[in-house]
């Protein structure tokens, strides 16, 4: 009975623990011996203490030795063939075990789903103009004066109050720089204002005699020639009229070109002359110039070519453009047209006359003084003379030897060219010049910009590459996230 208490208390629990023993002879009287793996292990029975105690014949209860060792099956399998004897302890893994790493499985990439970049300033354009302070730069951005000052003080420009008048130049890079887009104007206050030629471009299709129209209405000009009878071929030239007045006639290449100009805010067009064959008819690229011409809200012209063909119907012509929606004066609308050949040359008077009443119907004038404001029609490099740029200038006067920006290129107009490649000082309103002396090539509808110093012409041009960059990125990332 004590025993049975004491094995109450814990002392049962004791007798069970496992005694290894690395002698197989040894022998213990009243326990039972089971050898495992060379190693001998005794078991005390869970039953009473009184199993010890039953004479010279004694009876002992063998336990099973999963029991005495707490494992599963499966547990003392893994454990049989171990190298250690049966009931040693073994060293246990630490808290933190280190993990074994495995292969890599071979999966198909899927590419992270990138975010929508939402729209703010990079889809704003700002004016700006001369002498603006920081607090209307801030209130047209958006952005605090804070921020605003702190891109000045990294430009350079010294800061002493947000009332502070600013330059254009400083306003536009400060502008650039916080991610808009910028549009400069220019105040015609205490300018002299008269009135400036039309610049005309001529559309059409490639094979209704638009290259014959505009080679015909050029050599009725005489300052379209050179002294040696060499005919400048420029995007632009100037008719002269017998009245004094002059017509600016730009040869666009191609549609696209035009287009790609008025998205980039070219307005150098004031009037469309759309030429159409009289024997063709309305062909896909007329309708193509029609679409680019309404969309530019741009006055048309319509010249109706090779008329001296005998193939020709000017009147099918007529029906077909009125059924595109184009509503000609003699239809009741208020669209001129005119009968031309580029071959006889007749009716290239009346084309004129056309031009001419249209322009004074709108009442063009330009500021003749302060800086130019002008446009690059075309550009291409000279093995000679460098990047070489066709321009018109739309207000001010474009002197030789300013410090200008085109879009993202700088340079100092080292030569200024007329159409006639004469070498001029000064190129007035509505005169379309070629320039020289520019670091890089610039893209037709790049503006120019007239600066005061070097130093800032590099600055302008090298915060326009950076915001060109930042949206050309940032278009390709538009364009990943719609796929």
């Amino acid at each position: 009975m004590a025993c049975r208490a004491a094995g109450k208390r814990g002392i049962d629990a004791g007798l069970k623990r496992v005694l290894t023993s690395t002698s197989l002879g040894h022998a213990v009287g009243l326990t039972s011996r089971t050898s495992l793996g060379g190693a001998s292990a005794r078991y005390i029975p869970e039953s009473s203490t009184s199993s010890f105690l039953q004479g010279s014949g004694h009876h002992t209860t063998l336990e099973s030795p999963i029991r005495c060792f707490h494992a599963s099956r499966e547990l003392w399998a893994r454990r049989k063939n171990d190298d250690q004897g049966v009931g040693l302890k073994t060293q246990k893994k630490g808290k933190f075990a280190k993990r074994i790493k495995k292969p890599p499985v071979d999966a198909p990439y899927v590419p992270p789903k990138l975010k929508r970049i939402t729209k703010s300033l990079q889809d704003k354009t700002i004016d700006i103009f001369e002498g603006m302070t920081t607090v209307e730069l801030a209130k047209r951005t958006g952005q605090s004066v804070i921020s605003l000052q702190e891109l000045l003080v990294n430009l350079g420009e010294k800061v002493v109050s947000e009332f502070d008048p600013l330059k254009i130049d400083v306003a536009e890079l400060v502008v650039m720089e916080a991610g808009a887009n910028v549009r400069r104007l220019h105040s015609n206050e205490g300018s002299e204002i008269l009135p400036r030629p039309v610049v005309v471009t001529v559309m059409g299709h490639v094979d209704h005699g638009k290259t014959s129209l505009l080679d015909a209405l050029r050599q009725t000009s005489v300052a379209a020639k050179e002294a040696g009878g060499i005919t400048q071929h420029l995007g632009a030239f100037v008719v002269s009229m017998p009245s004094g007045a002059a017509i600016t006639f730009l040869d666009t290449p191609g549609h696209a070109a035009f287009s790609a100009m008025r998205a980039r805010g070219a307005a150098v067009t004031d009037l469309v002359v759309l030429v159409v064959a009289a024997d063709d008819g309305v062909m896909p690229q007329t309708l193509e110039a029609i679409s680019h011409a309404k969309s530019a809200n741009v006055p048309v012209i319509v010249a109706i070519n090779k008329c001296d063909k005998p193939s020709a119907n000017p009147e099918r012509v007529k029906l077909q453009l009125a059924s595109e929606g184009f509503l000609l004066e003699e239809m009741g609308g208020d669209i001129q047209v005119v009968e031309v050949s580029a071959i006889t040359k007749t009716g290239l008077d009346n084309l004129e006359e056309a031009i001419l009443l249209q322009a004074e119907m709108m009442e063009l004038k330009a500021r003749v003084d302060g800086h130019a404001q002008a446009y690059v029609v075309e550009a291409k490099l000279d093995k000679g003379r460098g990047p070489l740029a066709t321009a018109i200038v739309k207000a001010g006067t474009l002197v030789c030897g300013q410090h200008v920006v085109v879009g993202s290129e700088w340079g100092r107009i080292r030569v200024i060219r007329d159409m006639s490649g004469k070498l001029t000082e000064r190129a007035r309103p509505a005169m379309p010049v070629v320039i020289e002396g520019l670091k890089g090539l610039p893209m037709a509808g790049d503006d120019v910009t007239v600066v005061e110093t070097e130093e800032r012409a590099r600055m302008l041009s090298a915060g326009r590459r950076r915001k060109y960059e930042k949206d050309r990125l940032r278009q390709i990332m538009e364009q990943r996230t719609k796929i």
